[in-house]
Formats: C-alpha cells, structure tokens, sequence
C-alpha cells in the first residue's frame, strides 16, 4: 500500500515537472519577443528623427508600447505558472521524503517547544524528528500557530467529530489539496511575520493633502494633454500648452513624491503576496465542500468576497508597478498621473476592504492546519481515526496502537484497555524493554485524537482528557535548579492537574530519580497513594518491583503490566510486548557480567 501511494506521488511528480519545462521555454520566447519590441522602439524613434515626423514617433510608440505591456503581462503569467508547477512538484516529492524518512520541507515547529508545557516535550510534539515535522503542511506563520494550538491542547468532542468530517474530505481532494500548498509554498520561505506586517499594513491610515482637487483632476488630465496634442496638429503653437500639461502633471507627483514613495514601497513589498494569497482564496470559494467544517469556513470567505477583493489590491499594485518600465512609465506618469493615481486607488480600497481581511488570513490558518492532519490520514491509509468516549470514567482503549514516529517497518503494536473507570497502571521491566516507548506511544496517540486526527493504531476510543506527563527531567543552569528540584516541579504540576475539576491523565516515567532509592521508592509511593485518593488516572513507569505490591493494597484501582525479556544462549531478546502482571527478570546484571563484571561477587 505504501508503495502504492509513493507510486502515486512520484507520477504527479514527473506531470509537474514537465510542465515547469514547458513553461520556461514559453517565458523565454517571451523575453526575446520583448527585446525585440524594445529594438523596435529604438528603431521607430531613430527613422522618426531623420524624417522630422511626430507623427511616426507617436503611432510606433503607441502600438509598440501597448505590445511591450502585452508581451510583459503574458510572460509574468507564464513565469507564474512555471513557478506554481515547480512549486507542486516539490509539494509531492515532500510527500515521499515524509513516508521514506519523515522529513519535510515546512517548519518542525521548534519554535513552539516548550519543556514546561505539560506534554508536548516528552511526547516529542515539536521541534527534530516531532509529530509536528510530521504533521505540518502549513506554510503561513498563523497556519502553524493554528496546527501548534491544536497539538497543545485537546478538542472539545463536538470540535473533534467536526475536524475529523473536514479532513477526511480533504483527503478526497487530493489535487486541490496541493494545489493549495502549491500556491503557498512562497510562505515558508518569506519572514515569519510577513503576513502581519502585510495585515498591519492594510489596516495603516493614510492621508494624502489636497485629495479632494487631485482626484477629478486626475480623471480629467489624460482627456486634457491629448486634446492639446490634437490641437497642436492643426494649430502648431498648441504644443506649448501640451508641453505645459505635461510638465504641471509632474510637478503634482513631484510634490506628493514622498507619500508616493512610501506607499510604493509598502505595497511592492506585498504586491505579489496578494496575487498568491487571492488564487488560494479563489480555490476555497469555488470548491464544493459537503463537510460542515470546510462548508462553513468557504461560505465565511464566500459572503466576504475575499478572493476578489485581493485580486483588486493586487491588479492595483502591479499597476503601480508599471511606472518601473522605463519609457512606458514616464509616459504613464505624464499623461495620468500614474503613480499618484494608483496610490489614491490602492488607499481607498484600504479603508473600504480592509477589516474583512484578519477573518479572512484565520480561516486560511485553519484549513493549513486541517490539510496538514489530512495528509497523514493520505500517507497512512491504514491509521483509524478514534472514537470520542464519554462517561464519568476514563477512557483509553485502543487495538495495535504504535508509535507514529517509528518506522513501520520496526515499530511494535501493543493493545491496551481502559474502559470508563478510574484506574492507574504501574509497568514494571528491564531496561529498554519498551516502558518509556509504550507510554510516549500512548500519549502521542491521545494528542494527535484530540486535535482531529488519526492515530497511528487499528482501532482507538478515547476520553476528552488533559495529558500530563512526567518523563524527561531536566535540570536548568539559568534557573539553578537542580535535577531533583525540578522532578519536584513537575510533580506539584501533575498534582495541581489532578486536584482540577479537568479530566487529566497522567504518565509517569521513573518517578524521583534523583534521590536515593529508599526516598525514591517511599516517594513514589506516597504520591501514586495520593494520586488513588484523588481519583488519579494514568501509567506510571518503574524500575522499583515493590511499587507492583500496591496491587496488593488496592486491587480495584492498580493493575499491574510488564515488558519482558528473553535470554537465549547469552543473548538478551526484546519483544517490545507488553503483558499483564509484573516483571520477574531484569537485565542490569546481564549487561556487566557482559563487560566483565561479577555483580555476585561477595567483593
């Protein structure tokens, strides 16, 4: 199956990158053709001068000009296209690269890595080889601020079903899918926070002295210089009074040249985002979505017409970008005021449209983050997406669960039940026999079901629950806190978590290591008997075989599991298997009688 789907990839691929071939050579017929036309306008200017003509000189200009803006418009659509084909291919090789070898070229969310969230550095959320590198396929900032959000904190039940509906249709749209992350591609290499500076931008009043007179004079100065040059043709002195109309419309976009440079700038800086960010708006308004959630979010962009009202800012901006075009600037800029008429346009449209935009960039940021947890439902066909429990108990019950990040190939299944109660399990077992994996495995799992997604499991019910968990504890130099200080942190953090009217689940992993094993062992047992009066529900992960005892004391509320180890001819085997009772054998001795140690020597 995997095979298949990489199979799949590699064709879109290949499609893909043909067309980029295509594309280049049209862009490149393109710029010869414009060389042409500019050798062209030299030629007409150079013929008109040794005929003494006006006329010659203002007929080629005219059509030539017109033909180099032709020429330039249909060679920045073919390098558009051309982009948006290489940047598709990249979208599907990244797909492959996420199966073979979990990389990805989106952000790994190392920025969000938090050691005192409750969770997510234990369960490898974000940062080097995290479910994030997985997961992400948004490319804006509030898109992985959005995908972040949901990895740091479960859903409500309502939300889960919702999310879950939308990204199994996206997982249908394959082709508009990456589509999208196409055109969005540009994002991931921009500035994290180019999408706010273009919103704070938007939003930025602007005021431009005498817009009252320059806007109907503006209208008006074309229909004036051309009437004047008409005029000139039958009554020569008539020139002047062109050649005055001229001079005055510059004068006006001399004085006003500070504000025109100041929005000039501004808006070059955001003219070709927009015309990506339109195409993308463009695709979600005209896409049919059934699902509630997808259906919702279009219909939200749909009343606002935000796509189009991009489009206008962008048509916009590129027209003010015209006035770079050397000769056919000036001319511009002469004969209407170019440059001053575009800025008037571009800041009236800022105070008619801009306040829709901040809802528009949200929901942008939801479908980055829904189209992310869609593409490991795609990928991983096989993973099952779980059932939202609900009960007063806890529950965790779940079939051939394994751990996401570990290659298919090697990962171990184990099946674990949890079923509307209250219990807390203590998993007894030899070093790297699996205990830190099961619970990381368990964990990972519940975050990526409470936000929406798959699990990488054949089957799973699960409680709206709060993960809490205590498993890397790290000493901090800058804060002087020792290891032992900081195992004590965390365990007040689990214990404020619990005494909460929240449903938190917990998940232990060598509780108190940094003490001697008597105050370790009589630790770990005063805290997980406060834990059962609390009503506590989780794992807790041990080395100390006298902790399985409190099965003894409280056979209604522990349960004992173990990871066993083999040894055959020497050799110490894992199974990775997790069973029910505590474990008898232990594989410290075994590792240094291996080095040459006699651990039952008397000396």
């Amino acid at each position: 199956m995997e095979q298949d789907i990489i199979g799949h990839y590699q064709q879109w691929a290949a499609t893909a990158r043909a067309k980029v071939d295509q594309y280049q050579k049209l862009v490149n017929t393109y710029s010869l053709c414009r060389l042409v036309v500019f050798a062209l306008m030299i030629l007409s200017v150079v013929i008109a001068v040794k005929l003494d003509s006006f006329t010659i000189i203002a007929v080629a200009l005219i059509i030539l000009t017109l033909s180099f803006a032709w020429l330039v418009s249909r060679q920045s659509e073919f390098e558009r296209q051309r982009v948006y084909f290489s940047n598709l291919a990249m979208v599907n090789e990244n797909e492959i690269g996420s199966i073979t070898a979990h990389q990805n070229i989106y952000n790994n969310g190392e920025k969000f890595a938090d050691d005192k969230h409750p969770y997510s550095s234990d369960l490898d959320i974000f940062g080097t080889e995290s479910l994030f590198q997985l997961v992400n396929r948004a490319a804006t900032s509030a898109g992985n601020q959005k995908l972040s959000n949901w990895l740091k904190a479960p859903a409500q039940k309502e939300e889960i079903l919702s999310r879950q509906q939308a990204l199994q249709e996206i997982a249908t749209k394959i082709d508009r899918k990456h589509g999208l992350q196409a055109r969005l591609l540009f994002a991931t290499k921009e500035n994290g926070d180019q999408l706010q500076q273009l919103l704070k931008y938007l939003h930025a009043p602007f005021q431009l002295t005498g817009e009252r007179w320059i806007v109907p004079y503006i209208k008006a100065a074309p229909f004036l210089l051309v009437l004047a040059i008409a005029a000139g043709y039958f009554y020569h002195p008539a020139y002047l009074l062109a050649i005055v109309l001229a001079f005055l419309n510059i004068a006006i976009q001399v004085e006003k040249g500070t504000a025109i440079l100041k929005s000039s700038f501004l808006a070059d800086k955001i003219g070709g985002l927009l015309a990506n960010y339109s195409d993308v708006f463009k695709i979600i308004e005209a896409e049919s979505w059934t699902s509630d959630r997808c259906a919702q979010l279009a219909d939200q962009l749909k009343k606002g017409g935000t796509s189009e009202q991009i489009r206008e800012l962008s048509r916009l901006i590129n027209k003010l970008g015209y006035t770079l075009i050397m000769f056919f600037g000036f001319l511009l800029n002469v004969f209407f005021l170019w440059s001053l008429k575009q800025v008037i346009a571009i800041e009236h449209w800022k105070r008619t449209n801009s306040s829709s935009l901040d809802e528009a960039f949200e929901i942008l940021a939801e479908f980055e983050a829904l189209m992310s947890l869609a593409s490991l439902h795609i990928n991983y066909p096989e993973w099952r997406f779980p059932g939202i429990a609900e009960g007063r108990g806890y529950t965790l019950a779940t079939r051939q669960i394994a751990h996401p990040l570990i290659k298919s190939a090697v990962r171990v299944a184990n099946d674990y039940e949890l079923n509307d109660t209250f219990r807390i399990d203590i998993i007894t077992g030899s070093n790297m026999a699996g205990k830190s994996t099961f619970l990381r495995t368990l964990g990972i799992n519940t975050v990526l079901a409470l936000c929406g997604g798959p699990v990488c499991a054949a089957s799973m019910h699960v409680s709206v629950m709060s993960l809490v968990s205590y498993m890397r504890i790290k000493d901090s130099l800058n804060e002087s806190t020792s290891t032992f200080k900081a195992e004590l942190d965390r365990l007040q953090m689990l214990l404020d978590a619990v005494n909460s009217n929240e449903k938190v689940f917990f998940l232990i992993d060598e509780m108190l290591r940094g003490t001697n094993s008597v105050d370790k062992y009589r630790g770990s047992k005063a805290v997980i008997g406060q834990l059962i009066r609390k009503k506590g529900v989780g794992l807790v992960a041990t080395h100390d075989l006298q902790l399985a005892d409190l099965e003894k004391q409280h056979p209604d509320y522990i349960r004992n599991f173990y990871f066993d180890i083999q040894v055959t001819d020497g050799e110490m085997l894992f199974d990775y298997k997790i069973r029910q009772g505590e474990c008898k054998t232990f594989n410290a001795s075994l590792l240094l009688k291996r080095m040459g140690i006699d651990v039952d020597s008397p000396d």
